[in-house]
C-alpha cells in the first residue's frame, strides 16, 4: 500500500478530530441508552478503551502511515475493544464510521480488507452467541457496510497513491530546478573565470613578453645590470600571470588534481630552470571541486614563493592520499625565511583559503634546510 509523506499533519489532526468526535457520540448515546448500567458502562470503557490506544499509540502510527507487525497489532486491540463493546452494546456497531478509516491506515490493503471484513461480521457473531438482535437484518447490514467500507478503503488508497506520486513529482521538479540553478551559478562563475584568464593573457602577460623581446633586442647580453634585472622582473612576472591564468581557466582541473599539479611542477622546471620532482603516494580519488582549487593553488603559490624568493637548486612536490585527508607538499633547500613574519610569501592567503575547507597549512623554514609548506584537508 502506498503511503503518503509523514509530514501531512493537517490530515492526521483532521482524522484525530474525526475519530474523537464519533467515539463521543456512540459513548453519548450508549449512555443514554435503555439497558442496565453494568452493560453501558462496560460499552464506554471499551470506547474509551479504544480512544486511549489510538491517543497512546495509534494516532503516531498513522502519522507516520506505519503498516509494520506493532502498528497492526495495535490495529487488533482496537477490534478486540470494538468487540467488546458491541457484546456489552450492539449500538456500539455505530463505531465503525471510525474502525473502518482506521484499519486502512494502519494495515497494509490484503490485511485491511481481511480486518474489514472482520469488523463488519463481529455484530453478526454477536447476534449468534448472544441472541440479542436480528441476525438476518444485521448480516445484511454487515454485507452493505463491508463493501461500502472495501471500496472505501480502496478509494482512498488510489487517491493517497496519486497525492504520493504527486509530492514526489514534485519534489523532483524542485530538486532538478535547484540543480538546474546551481549548474547555471557554476557556468557563469566558469566563464568569468575564463574571461579575466584571457584578459591576463591578453594583457599582462603579452606586456611582459614584449618588455622582454625589447630590452633583449636592445642588448642582447645583458650587459647593463638594470636591464638584466629588468628581464629578470619580467620574467618572473609573466610566470607569474601565466599561474594565475592556469588557476583561473576552467580546464586547469579538467583531467584532475593529480594531473593539474604535475603540470604545475613540470612548469615551474621550464619557466625558472630549477628540477621539482613530483611524486604521488595513496590512492587518487576524486574532490570537491572546491577541496581541489584549494590544493592546487597551494602548490602554485608554494612553487611561486620558490622561484621568487627561495634561490633554491631543487625542489619537491608530493601529494599524498589517506583514507582521511590529502596533502600538497612542496620543499626546496633554498633560503629560509622567519615564519613569524607572515605578511609576505602569500602565506595569509593559502592559510585563509585552507581555513575555508577545512584544511590546516603547516610551514617550516630554515636557513639551513630550505622551506617546507604543508597544506593537509581532510577528503
Amino acid at each position: 500500500m502506498t503511503r503518503p509523506e509523514a509530514g501531512q499533519s493537517d490530515h492526521s489532526l483532521w482524522w484525530d478530530i474525526y475519530f474523537a468526535v464519533i467515539a463521543i457520540v456512540v459513548s453519548i448515546a450508549i449512555t443514554v441508552a435503555d439497558a442496565p448500567p453494568a452493560r453501558r458502562i462496560t460499552a464506554v470503557a471499551a470506547l474509551a478503551g479504544m480512544a486511549l490506544v489510538h491517543i497512546a499509540v495509534g494516532r503516531r502510527m498513522v502519522r507516520l502511515h506505519a503498516d509494520t507487525v506493532p502498528s497492526i497489532v495495535t490495529l487488533f486491540v482496537q477490534i478486540a475493544l470494538f468487540a467488546v463493546a458491541i457484546v456489552a452494546m450492539p449500538s456500539a456497531t455505530w463505531m465503525l464510521f471510525a474502525v473502518i478509516p482506521l484499519i486502512f491506515q494502519m494495515a497494509p490493503l490484503r490485511v485491511a480488507i481481511a480486518a474489514v471484513l472482520l469488523v463488519n461480521a463481529v455484530p453478526v457473531v454477536v447476534d449468534v452467541l448472544f441472541g440479542t438482535g436480528d441476525v438476518r437484518a444485521d448480516l445484511a447490514i454487515a454485507g452493505v457496510s463491508a463493501a461500502s467500507g472495501i471500496f472505501l478503503g480502496l478509494w482512498i488508497v488510489r487517491v493517497v497513491r496519486q497525492s504520493t506520486d504527486r509530492a514526489n513529482l514534485i519534489a523532483e521538479l524542485e530538486a532538478s530546478r535547484a540543480e538546474v540553478e546551481r549548474l547555471s551559478h557554476e557556468a557563469g562563475v566558469q566563464a568569468e573565470r575564463a574571461r579575466l584568464a584571457g584578459e591576463i593573457h591578453d594583457t599582462l602577460a603579452q606586456g611582459f613578453t614584449s618588455i622582454i623581446t625589447l630590452v633583449q633586442a636592445a642588448d642582447p647580453e645583458l650587459r647593463d645590470e638594470r636591464l638584466a634585472l629588468a628581464v629578470r622582473t619580467a620574467k618572473e612576472n609573466l610566470a607569474e600571470s601565466r599561474a594565475i591564468v592556469a588557476a583561473l581557466s576552467p580546464s586547469a582541473l579538467a583531467t584532475g588534481l593529480l594531473d593539474a599539479v604535475r603540470r604545475q611542477a613540470a612548469r615551474f622546471t621550464e619557466e625558472s630552470g630549477v628540477k621539482a620532482h613530483f611524486r604521488t603516494t595513496g590512492e587518487p580519488r576524486d574532490l570537491p571541486t572546491a577541496v581541489e582549487v584549494v590544493l592546487l593553488r597551494a602548490a602554485q603559490e608554494a612553487l611561486t614563493n620558490v622561484r621568487r624568493h627561495a634561490k633554491a637548486n631543487e625542489v619537491g612536490v608530493l601529494l599524498a592520499y589517506s583514507p582521511a585527508s590529502v596533502r600538497v607538499v612542496v620543499r626546496d633547500d633554498g633560503d629560509g625565511f622567519d615564519t613569524a613574519a607572515t605578511g609576505g610569501f602569500g602565506l595569509p592567503g593559502m592559510r585563509a583559503r585552507a581555513e575555508q575547507v577545512g584544511g590546516t597549512l603547516t610551514v617550516r623554514s630554515d636557513p639551513d634546510t630550505g622551506t617546507t609548506i604543508e597544506l593537509e584537508v581532510p577528503a
